[in-house]
């Protein structure tokens, strides 16, 4: 998005953008990896980290577009069959355990 923004290309949108995605600063979730790295007793099941909180892809592309000040349109184009609708991690265990989020 930021690219095609800054170019003043359109924006392209998958479906109605109302799917959501989560966004993690990378070292946060390295500061995750480390406290799993480093438990004591190592889970006997998947750890989600992650944030969960969630922005909608139009959320997304109009927070671009009013951050780069660009005269870009959104344009939407057919959502492909395994564009997941929703990404939120849950990540209960890793504050359970890690003392992380």
């Amino acid at each position: 998005f930021i690219v095609q923004a800054l170019r003043g290309d359109d924006i392209t949108v998958y479906g109605s953008g109302t799917q959501t995605r989560s966004f993690c600063y990378v070292d946060d979730l390295i500061e995750g990896f480390v406290r799993l790295m480093q438990a004591p007793a190592a889970p006997q099941h998947p750890v989600n980290l992650g944030n969960p909180g969630e922005f909608t892809i139009m959320e997304l592309a109009e927070l671009v577009l009013d951050y780069t000040n660009s005269r870009s349109r959104i344009v939407h184009r057919p959502l492909p069959a395994d564009d997941p609708r929703q990404r939120k991690p849950d990540i209960s265990c890793a504050r359970q355990h890690l003392g992380w989020e």
